[in-house]
């Protein structure tokens, strides 16, 4: 039994479009295990004491790729982690590891870079940049607590510097200027009187004599008076 023109090109057409359909879904197939960014993820971790950065690609396809991880500073300057690392991934995950003993609230960038026929990648992992956790390996690498600030009992202030000149005492004084020899101030000498300090003593002993006078005088006076009264009696 021939097979008509007609015929064949119906069987023609129907094979062209299994093809096309065969081909799509194997291109649809190949794109959805060529290697993607969402693929990779990254981890800080601490291992023995110490720290590292993890970097896991679960690409399926195995496309190798080139991971490279930066170190941020506050003022956003990198710097490069060790040196770029190559990785094939499996859809178990295979991990690449980058030894760091990072501090607490760090921040990495990790980036990938692929470069194939088929799939080009050149950016950074889905949730980069990466911050290490507020705690470290070691016990004592944490995030420091605010420094309280000091009570008044535990003031800095110097204390009041003590007087280097010391205070005169009342036998220290400006002794008194000596009398001038020859003048009307009294002397100064212990045991003197009033009297004495007053200048009188210079008129006693005329006094005195004066006084003897006188006495001697009335005595006389007296002795002479009662003998001329009793001679008047016996006359």
């Amino acid at each position: 039994m021939s097979i008509s023109r007609r015929g064949a090109r119906r069987s023609v057409r129907i094979l062209g479009v299994a093809s096309a359909s065969a081909a799509l879904a194997l291109g649809v197939a190949g794109q959805a295990l060529a290697c993607n960014i969402s693929e990779f993820s990254a981890e800080a971790k601490c291992e023995g004491g110490k720290g590292s950065i993890v970097v896991t690609d679960k690409d399926g396809s195995g496309t190798p790729a080139t991971i490279t991880v930066f170190l941020k500073s506050p003022a956003g300057v990198e710097t490069p982690v060790g040196q770029p690392q190559e990785v094939k991934g499996s859809r178990e995950g295979t991990a690449v590891t980058f030894n760091e003993d990072w501090k607490p609230n760090a921040t990495y960038r990790v980036h990938v870079k692929v470069d194939t026929d088929r799939v080009h990648i050149d950016e950074d992992i889905i949730g980069s940049p990466l911050t290490t956790p507020a705690e470290g390996c070691s016990k004592d690498e944490s995030t420091p607590p605010a420094t309280p600030s000091a009570s008044p009992s535990e003031s800095t202030a110097p204390p009041a510097e003590e007087s280097s000149a010391p205070t005169p005492s009342a036998s220290e004084s400006t002794p008194a200027p000596a009398a001038t020899p020859g003048g009307n101030a009294p002397s100064p000498a212990t045991g003197d009187s009033n009297l004495a300090e007053t200048g009188a003593n210079s008129n006693t002993g005329l006094i005195a004599g004066v006084a003897g006078v006188l006495v001697v005088v009335g005595g006389g006076a007296v002795f002479f008076g009662m003998r001329r009264r009793g001679a008047n009696n016996r006359g």
